[in-house]
């Protein structure tokens, strides 16, 4: 049963984008990467914690020889963004020379892209291919490439589907907008 409209930790949400939606986008998303990555080897860099469904069913549709990495980054508390990057799990394996797809729930500043970026360069990868399920194109400002979005969507805030307010909301299958 779909809810329109949820509470959580004292804050009022409502649907925004419902399963279909996402799923619709998430198949979109992997016909491009199946497409522009076709008989290479690709490692898919997801970034926590935000991005664990969508690895999940991106994943699944993903046809390209590929490897999962993860790292975990943070840069939000409640709905604001902090600034600062906190890496939590950092890179672990060798990409030199590999084809990487950095895997996101969502864009909006770009602050943790950016730093995560400047790890990545230290790396020297092959290639670095930014993915998105959802971009604040507003807020983002095109600071970077990004090279498969999802869904543009105004700067409002979101949860569900991997994407959290102070940790709640994590595993509703929707994505749920902020009522201010």
């Amino acid at each position: 049963m779909t809810e329109e409209k949820i509470a959580l930790h004292g804050k009022s949400f409502e649907l925004f984008l419902s399963e279909k939606e996402i799923a619709d986008a998430v198949g979109g998303l992997a016909e491009k990467i199946n497409r522009d990555f076709y008989g290479k080897e690709v490692v898919i860099l997801g970034v926590l914690d935000g991005a664990f469904m969508l690895l999940g069913d991106l994943l699944k549709r993903l046809d390209v020889s590929l490897t999962l990495e993860l790292v975990k980054l943070k840069s939000y508390e409640g709905v604001e963004t902090t600034g600062v990057v906190k890496s939590l799990i950092g890179l672990s394996d060798e990409l030199k020379g590999k084809h990487v797809v950095v895997v996101e729930d969502i864009i909006d500043t770009g602050i943790t892209l950016s730093y995560l970026l400047g790890l990545l360069e230290e790396k020297k990868p092959a290639s670095v291919s930014l993915t998105t399920l959802l971009i604040k194109k507003e807020v983002f400002n095109d600071k970077f490439p990004v090279h498969y979005y999802g869904i543009a969507i105004p700067n409002r805030f979101v949860v569900g589907y991997g994407m959290d307010y102070d940790g709640h909301g994590r595993q509703l299958s929707q994505i749920y907008a902020v009522i201010d």
